[in-house]
Order: structure tokens, then C-alpha cells, then sequence
């Protein structure tokens, strides 16, 4: 009941955050400089096709009206429609948010099967040649720019050795899921490094706890030490840095998507900028922050999970 209690209340937190987030993107993309109805005509100007167009998506309105009608509609489920593609930007984003879903799915993934492991492995052998080895392959990560990773990928893995898609999405599950290997691990890269060094700093301040050294005279196995104390305390301040690098995945599929040639939200996003489809920008920015707002949801849920201590709602127990 109180679990049901803390999401209403973080669902209501939702709204005036929403809200401010269409506001600003809506007034964003009409302060920017360009007109959405000259992009659609070219070079060739009509002065009666320029005014009609203007006319039809309601550009000749004032600001205040133009944002009175787009909320109104948005209040109804209706995003608007692409000038670009033609069709309603809600089902365009619905076809598109599944590869941009899946992509961060896999990328976070590899983030957590290759990080924990080795972070934990790093802090457990601390001053150690593992150690040393770990640390230099997240100071690698941490200096390798995303595009660079990609393309290392792709010439490696895709061009010489052949094994994986070097582009597009593909028409079923297991070749969706082959051309996600590459952007994932591209997208993940620098996460990895970062929560390697993160879990690393953790196991080692938590080896060092009271409690831990009260486990052991207790006389606990190592393995009831390492997952119960060790390990589960040092993945609480984890949660937070793996919730804001999902967040940052989100953000940099928009560079990935390009290069891998994926249909997502994020090259679409690409595409609605460059074309001044300001309702297809609108709708994008829209579910990257409803996304930002669920995963920081889930998160708060994660904290409860790992340390019993910690009650929604901000009791304490």
C-alpha cells in the first residue's frame, strides 16, 4: 500500500515536470532561427504555397495560440503530424521507440555483466596486477570519444572480420538483436570504464566497514561476506551513477543510431531538426523525458531492493 502511495506521488511529481519540459521545447523550436513552411518548399518559393502552408499548421497564429491549440491537442493523445513523413507522430514514434528501447536495453547489459565483475574483481585485488590491468582498461574507456569506439567496432568486427552488421535493423528478432551487438557495446563503452571505477572505490571503502569485519567473526563464509556485505552495500551509490549513464545512453543513441544506420527515435529526431518538423521534435523530446522520469522511478525502487534500511516514501525503518 505504501509502494502504491510513493508512485502516485511521484506520478503527480511527473506533471508540472512535463509540463515545463513542452514549454521550453515548444518555445525553443520556434525561436529557432529557420521556418518550418520554407524547409518544406525548397529553394522554389511560392508566395501563395508559402502562405498556404503557413496557414494549414497554424504558423500565422500567435505563440500563445499556436501553444494553446499544440497542448490542447496533446491533452487529446494528439502530437501532430509530420510534415516530413506524413503520418501522425505518435505511431511514428511508437515504430521507432522500440529499436531505441532495445538499443539502451542492450547497451545497459553490457554495462552491468562487463562492469561489476570486473569493478568488483578490481576492488577485491586492490594494488594487484588485475587491479592495474582493470584501471587502465577504464582509463581506455573513459578517453575514447563515442564515434571512435564505433567506428573501431565496424572496421574491426564488421568490415575485416565480418561477423556483425555494419549497418541497418533488419526484418527479424535474432537480426535485430545481431545489429544491436555493435551500437550496444559502442554506447555502452564508457559507461563500463566508469562503473568499473565506480564499484572498484565502493568494494574497497566497504571492505573496510565495521560490519564487514563483524561478519567475519561471526564466522561467515567469503561468499556470504562478499554478496551480502560487500557487494550489495557498494551497488547502492552504484544504482544512482548506472541510472544517470542510462540516462546518457538515451541521449547518445542519437549520435549512435546515425552511424549504425538504426531507425530510431534518435535519428529521427535528427531528421525533424534538419526538416523543422517542429511536431516530430516535440514528440521526441517529450518520451526521452517521460523515459528520464520513469527510470529515475525505478531507481528509487532499486534503493529499496538493496538496502531494506530504505522505505519508499522516505521513511526509515
Amino acid at each position: 500500500m505504501k509502494s502504491l502511495r510513493y508512485l502516485l506521488k511521484r506520478i503527480l511529481q511527473m506533471i508540472p515536470v512535463l509540463f515545463v519540459a513542452v514549454v521550453v521545447i515548444f518555445l525553443l523550436m520556434r525561436f529557432l532561427p529557420g521556418d518550418s513552411a520554407l524547409a518544406t518548399l525548397g529553394d522554389k518559393i511560392d508566395p501563395r504555397a508559402y502562405e498556404a502552408i503557413k496557414e494549414e499548421r497554424g504558423l500565422n497564429a500567435s505563440i500563445p495560440e499556436q501553444f494553446a491549440i499544440y497542448f490542447s491537442n496533446l491533452l487529446q493523445g494528439d502530437m501532430g503530424t509530420s510534415v516530413i513523413y506524413n503520418e501522425k507522430v505518435s505511431a511514428l514514434i511508437g515504430t521507432r521507440m522500440v529499436t531505441t528501447i532495445c538499443l539502451a536495453l542492450i547497451a545497459t547489459i553490457f554495462t552491468v555483466l562487463i562492469s561489476l565483475p570486473l569493478g568488483y574483481l578490481a576492488g577485491v585485488k586492490r594494488d594487484k596486477p588485475a587491479d592495474a590491468v582493470i584501471r587502465v582498461f577504464a582509463l581506455i574507456g573513459l578517453s575514447s570519444p563515442a564515434f571512435w569506439v564505433g567506428l573501431l567496432l565496424l572496421i574491426v568486427f564488421g568490415v575485416q572480420l565480418k561477423l556483425l552488421p555494419v549497418s541497418g535493423w533488419g526484418r527479424s528478432w535474432p537480426a535485430h538483436f545481431r545489429a544491436l551487438i555493435l551500437p550496444g557495446m559502442t554506447l555502452a563503452f564508457s559507461s563500463i570504464a566508469v562503473l568499473i571505477r565506480n564499484i572498484r572505490n565502493n568494494v574497497i571503502d566497504v571492505q573496510e566497514a565495521d560490519y564487514v569485519d563483524f561478519g567475519r567473526s561471526k564466522g561467515l563464509s567469503n561468499w556470504a561476506i562478499s554478496t551480502g556485505y560487500v557487494l550489495r552495500n557498494a551497488l547502492i551509490p552504484t544504482v544512482t551513477l548506472l541510472s544517470l549513464r542510462i540516462i546518457g545512453m538515451l541521449s547518445g543513441s542519437v549520435i549512435i543510431e546515425n552511424i549504425f544506420g538504426l531507425p530510431g527515435i534518435g535519428a529521427l529526431l535528427v531528421q525533424a531538426v534538419t526538416g523543422r518538423d517542429y511536431a516530430v521534435v516535440q514528440g521526441c523530446v517529450i518520451v526521452f523525458v517521460i523515459i528520464v522520469l520513469v527510470v529515475n522511478v525505478i531507481t528509487d525502487f532499486l534503493y529499496s531492493v538493496l538496502d531494506h534500511r530504505i522505505q519508499l516514501g522516505g521513511d526509515e525503518a
